[in-house]
């Protein structure tokens, strides 16, 4: 069913429309076959990024497309609804931009920055390592000064696009300090960089996940972004918006599964009506709807604030985790309202399902999320914040 949307001028409505067209006519036919068969749909990004999509809450002088953040989350929560793996993959592009167009100088951002949001370049964000998830600031990955260079020495897992990104925005550490990371541009096809094989994951098998390794990867000194020691600062700031990517991605996944269930049970009949005027299967499908619109309105508010420029780190974590929490159990319940037809891969709940999965662990699992919201209560001064 179509989301009735409140957006801030006409020319969001319009791309919007934009949005849902694109996705009507090339993700839709192409998604099914392609998440069967792990299949990275690269020519997908350089269409949406021809189409201005993989730049969106940037500013235009660099070509990007200066949308607040809730006009460019919903434009995710479309992409989502019908592609998981291209939502996320935008989400995760957008997210590697973020140093540069935060923290690099005006040369930087001259340089590098319009092929980033243009669509021809795709990026990746190293962060996690194998022992350094939650807490990235005992990341071992290092970076060491060798005259006008750096020499990055590590391995970075998890990393989304890896294999088909054309840089990567890595934190590494330039210090014995736990807080001494500093962040680095690296282009992709830097000597010494090597990508393991993609992870088998059991969803979103059309985004591409790998190990990324620096075997003493020589990176000039002008593409390292801010001063030294900033890069965990740059990292936890980036975090901030990219949960709200993930919750809008998420969102959008369970708004497809409610569709889908919807017009399941309007069709579907048993004991002489359709399964959906049977009570206990329609407050089902209403407890699905109130849960997906909850987590639209949780992301939206956290949108709104940052758009004002106030903080909403708090916001951003209780956005993250209710509408990646919600995504997981609408999902189930789409499974459930198929009934057995809902565990086969003839239709694709079951997909959804695994796809929602890996929402509530990545851009920091809810447990993390809950870490960040107490913290945040703790530092409160008890007035209404």
């Amino acid at each position: 069913m179509p989301v009735t949307r409140l957006l801030p001028t006409p020319e969001s409505a319009d791309l919007i429309k934009l949005v849902r067209d694109i996705a009507d006519r090339e993700l839709a036919p192409r998604v099914d076959r392609a998440e069967a068969e792990a299949e990275f749909p690269r020519d997908v990004f350089r269409t949406l990024g021809a189409a201005g999509l993989l730049g969106l809450p940037y500013p235009e002088e660099y070509g990007g497309g200066c949308q607040p953040y809730e006009v460019y989350l919903q434009v995710l929560e479309e992409l989502g609804a019908v592609w998981a793996s291209i939502g996320v993959g935008i989400s995760v592009h957008v997210l590697s931009c973020f140093g540069l167009a935060q923290f690099g100088t005006a040369e930087q951002k001259e340089e590098w920055l319009p092929a980033m949001l243009g669509g021809d370049l795709l990026g990746a964000y190293c962060l996690s390592e194998p022992q350094a998830g939650s807490d990235p600031a005992a990341m071992t990955t290092k970076a060491v000064r060798d005259g006008d260079d750096y020499v990055i020495t590590g391995a970075k897992a998890w990393t989304t696009h890896g294999g088909y990104a054309d840089f990567y925005q890595v934190m590494v550490r330039t210090s014995a300090e736990r807080t001494g990371i500093s962040c680095f541009l690296v282009p992709a096809d830097a000597e010494g960089l090597s990508v393991d094989p993609p992870e088998r994951k059991m969803g979103l098998t059309g985004s591409a996940t790998a190990t990324v390794r620096f075997d003493g990867v020589r990176v000039p000194a002008h593409r390292r972004l801010g001063p030294e020691g900033a890069g965990l600062r740059i990292a936890l700031t980036a975090l901030d918006a990219g949960r709200l990517g993930i919750a809008a991605v998420a969102t959008g996944l369970a708004q497809g599964a409610l569709d889908g269930a919807v017009a399941y049970a309007r069709d579907r009949e048993t004991f002489g009506k359709p399964i959906i005027e049977h009570q206990g299967l329609a407050f089902l499908l209403a407890d699905m709807d109130v849960a997906v619109q909850t987590g639209r309105a949780t992301l939206l508010h956290a949108a709104r604030l940052k758009d004002h420029g106030l903080p909403y780190s708090r916001e951003a974590a209780i956005a993250k985790l209710v509408a990646t929490d919600n995504a997981m159990r609408v999902t189930t319940d789409a499974v459930q309202v198929y009934g057995g037809y809902g565990y086969t891969r003839d239709f694709p709940v079951e997909r959804y399902m695994r796809e929602a999965k890996v929402m509530q662990i990545f851009e920091g699992t809810n447990q993390i999320q809950r870490v960040v919201i107490s913290r945040a209560l703790a530092a409160a001064d008890g007035r209404r914040n």
